[in-house]
């Protein structure tokens, strides 16, 4: 029987076996069909064929259409009718209008549609012999608007690719690490419209774009055909085979493989037979996942291992110290516990808790040696400090930032802000209705909005909300923690910042102050927050590097030409646009946010927290007296949250009866309707309330302790995982937080190994990888991400990724050599501030019995 590659170290033998391998196997068939889960299965290969539709909000995300899965990764994507070369994010997707499973033929069919154009085609997916074929078939010809340009993309992964060789039609090419193509300029008049008129190319008003050329033509290719693990056989029948490069138009373009649909022709209109190599019998190897930072002597200590589906668990698992004369000694070797099958691998758990003494550890599972961790009283103490100190910098917006002998970003944004227009939708959730809800109109100057705030993540954009919930989490830190590091010299006066460099203030506090400030400066130049501020054209959005070339931070001046100025002010429409429709949940929060911020500033910066005390009044009031939304579907309940936390904050900072009357009107109901959302506010507010709501609440805790003991069932992490659009860290972080806060409050009930568990789960405890999810944090972290730097496959940091998205139907993924999927890796400052409040929890944990 053939041996799988799994458990073979050294990557050239791995491929050079694996070679062999496929030249003694190559007339054994390993025949693709068409599983329960309704995707096409081999050992080391599966296709997907439309188990997950483009998103409708973001485009096109890379999770979908026709995509392959091979030898454990994820390596092709967006198969389907596409009308470019090499589309981008936001170049028009098709709709599934049909999707039909024949599992007994080894068949899926999907029909496909663009209502732009009235043009609708259907894909018919087949096994054959070793791979599969795909047929495109057509009711009607292609619409003249589309003739060669509709055609048929599959699209693959640059980095799996990179350093690799193909052949087209025997002809043979390298795949290139840097895009350097044969590119031609197009009239604007040929290209297919983007989303809602908007373009990702900056043509400087000469009507053009970009058109890449392929790197080769022909009927087959065939992709890395020196490496089994990744080689991929294509064959047209009809058109030719054209390889592009995407990367030409977009650092997150993919490689596509692309034929065009003829025109005039109907029915059967193209033909191609795609084989994605399988080596036989592949196993996935075991990925021993544990928390990358190690662990404290005292608290529990559990590798989580995942298991391809045909592996047979082993018996026991050790557990090795490095001592200092470099050697290794066996400390524990015990019997492992089977978990079970969770989605499509299983998973089996190592307990080492009984090892405490410290020192340098790694373990070992068969022939998977892990990489080396810690156990040691002091594991846990400077964990948040690269997120203060680095992350949260790098973020701030209206500043220079500067870091030894590198420059961050210069000062950005210094012609904040104009008014959004009316009745337009935009792109990345932004929208206006017909009135602006201020006294401005579209497009006139809003004074005062260049100071403070902070990048909402990997793009250049504030966001209202996240700045509310940073400001909550940096507050609660404060004053819960007294988090006085100082290793950041911050001066408002000049925009200046400089890393590593203590100035005599808490890092903390700054930061407060930094949020706040743009925060008030929201409603007193505006009359009340607002959705978000964001650049008006595509092709800022997509802006990477320094945030000051992003305009040219001279105020919009319309008497002007574009590219015009008279040095105070420019002719160019590029100022940010500030989205002014009024959200009660919004006025909720940031009053909630402002009466926090207060109470920490107060003996800071004395005039900022008196104003921001005043205006989380004001936002109450008025918030109060307005007509409200709907009162049912999400939006009520996200309202009622929002409101819980205005009312809670401005007791706490004021101590006025009515605000205490008011949160215990709307507590009980809102726990009763939402317990696992709504309890975390409800803990805050123990201490500040009575002996019988400390009673009644206990009920409610106990009721919670339940969904905590399910979660263990539901997955081996014990944490709630979070299915698909987003990664779920920011969940189980803030997860982990309320068990703190239920913990310290009712220790009778709630124990610490479910705030550990959180934070375990995040520094590398979880499936796929067991990298640490926040960078430069652990043995091994994350350092390919989507951070304002992804062009450079870097990371920031500190910064905290979403973690792990679920390819429906079974397949989690983060990858780590491709930071552009950003569900998977962008980081954002709200989970940023969250992470430093659980690392501080964290720490009072195994220091409260000292």
């Amino acid at each position: 029987m053939m041996k799988s590659t799994a458990g073979i170290k050294h990557p050239l033998v791995k491929v050079l076996i694996g070679v062999i391998l496929f030249i003694s196997t190559e007339g054994n068939s390993q025949q693709l069909k068409v599983n329960d889960l309704e995707y096409f299965q081999t050992p080391g290969v599966n296709v997907l064929v439309f188990s997950s539709e483009y998103n409708g909000m973001f485009f096109d995300e890379k999770t979908a259409g026709i995509e392959i899965i091979h030898h454990g990764v994820r390596t092709s994507t967006g198969g389907a009718i596409r009308l470019q070369n090499t589309p981008e994010q936001w170049d028009l997707i098709p709709r599934v209008v049909d999707r039909k499973v024949y599992k007994d033929d080894n068949r899926i069919e999907v029909t496909l549609r663009y209502e732009e154009f009235d043009f609708e085609s259907r894909l018919v997916v087949a096994a054959k012999e070793k791979g599969i074929t795909i047929s495109v078939y057509l009711d009607q010809p292609v619409p003249e608007k589309l003739k060669d340009r509709a055609g048929f993309n599959m699209e693959f992964l640059p980095a799996t690719y990179f350093e690799k060789s193909y052949l087209m039609d025997g002809n043979p090419g390298i795949f290139p690490l840097y895009p350097a193509g044969v590119t031609t300029i197009e009239p604007i008049s040929n290209k297919i419209p983007q989303y809602e008129g908007h373009t990702t190319f900056d043509d400087r008003g000469r009507g053009e774009y970009i058109n890449p050329h392929p790197l080769a033509t022909g009927k087959t290719i065939i992709l890395a055909p020196e490496d089994p693990e990744k080689m991929v056989k294509i064959q047209s029948e009809d058109s030719d085979l054209m390889l592009f490069d995407g990367r030409n138009l977009a650092q997150n373009g993919w490689f596509v493989v692309r034929s065009v649909l003829p025109s005039n022709k109907s029915g059967n209109v193209l033909n191609w037979y795609v084989e994605p190599n399988a080596i036989p019998n592949w196993k996935r190897s075991p990925v021993i996942a544990f928390s990358q930072v190690g662990y404290h002597p005292d608290q529990e200590k559990v590798a989580i291992i995942e298991l391809d589906s045909r592996d047979e668990p082993l018996k026991t698992a050790s557990l090795f110290k490095v001592t200092p004369d470099g050697k290794t000694v066996k400390k524990l070797s015990s019997d492992i516990e089977v978990w079970g099958k969770y989605f499509r691998y299983n998973y089996v758990i190592f307990d080492f808790s009984s090892v405490t003494e410290p020192g340098v550890y790694f373990i070992e599972y068969g022939d998977e040696i892990s990489n080396t961790f810690l156990i040691d009283k002091q594991v846990y103490k400077n964990i948040g400090n690269p997120t203060l100190d680095i992350w949260f910098p790098v973020q701030m917006d209206h500043m220079t930032v500067n870091e030894g002998y590198r420059i961050w970003h210069g000062t950005p944004f210094l012609d904040d802000a104009l008014q959004a227009p009316t009745n337009i939708q935009f792109y990345d959730g932004y929208s206006m209705g017909p009135t602006t809800d201020t006294r401005y109109k579209p497009l006139e100057r809003i004074p005062g909005l260049a100071v403070g705030g902070w990048f909402d993540a990997g793009d250049f954009d504030i966001q209202t909300g996240t700045h509310c919930s940073t400001i909550l989490s940096l507050v609660d830190i404060w004053e819960d923690f007294k988090l006085d590091r100082d290793q950041t010299y911050i001066d408002q006066e000049t925009r200046y910042v400089d890393m590593h460099r203590p100035d005599g203030q808490p890092d903390i506090l700054q930061q407060i102050e930094h949020g706040t400030l743009n925060l008030v400066a929201q409603v007193k130049n505006i009359g009340h927050p607002v959705r978000g501020i964001i650049v008006p054209n595509l092709h800022q959005y997509h802006h990477l590097g320094d945030a000051s070339t992003e305009t040219d931070n001279l105020p919009y001046n319309p008497e002007l030409k574009p590219y015009e100025t008279d040095g105070k002010s420019s002719g160019t429409m590029d100022d940010r646009w500030a989205f002014t429709n009024r959200n009660s949940m919004l006025d909720y929060s940031t009053a909630a946010a402002l009466a926090a911020s207060y109470r920490a500033l107060k003996d800071y910066n004395k005039e900022l927290a008196d104003e921001s005390l005043e205006l989380a009044q004001k936002l109450w009031e008025e918030t109060n007296n307005l007509n409200k939304e709907s009162q049912g579907g999400p939006a009520a309940f996200w309202r009622r949250s929002s409101e819980l936390a205005a009312v809670l904050q401005l007791y706490i900072s004021t101590k006025d009866e009515a605000y205490k009357h008011k949160f215990n009107e709307i507590i009980w109901p809102s726990l009763d309707g939402a317990l696992n959302w709504t309890l975390s506010v409800g803990i805050q507010a123990i201490p500040y309330m009575d002996k019988d709501f400390q009673t009644k609440f206990r009920d409610y805790v106990i009721k919670y302790k339940e969904s905590i003991e399910d979660l263990a069932i539901d997955n081996p992490y014990g944490v709630p995982m979070i299915a698909r659009g987003w990664g779920g860290n920011g969940t189980i972080i803030n997860w982990a937080i309320t068990n703190y806060y239920a913990y310290k409050a009712f220790p009778d009930i709630i124990d610490t190994e479910s705030v550990f568990k959180g934070l375990n789960y995040v520094l590398g405890c979880h499936p796929y990888s067991n990298l640490s999810f926040v960078s430069a944090v652990g043995t091994r972290s994350k350092r390919v991400a989507y951070g304002n730097n992804r062009a450079d496959f870097s990371f920031i940091a500190g910064g905290v990724v979403p973690g792990l998205l679920l390819l429906t139907p079974d397949f989690y993924e983060n990858k780590e050599d491709w930071p552009f999927l950003w569900g998977e890796n962008e980081y954002t400052v709200g989970i940023g501030a969250s992470y430093i409040l659980l690392t501080q929890a964290v720490n009072d944990l195994v220091n409260e019995n000292k």
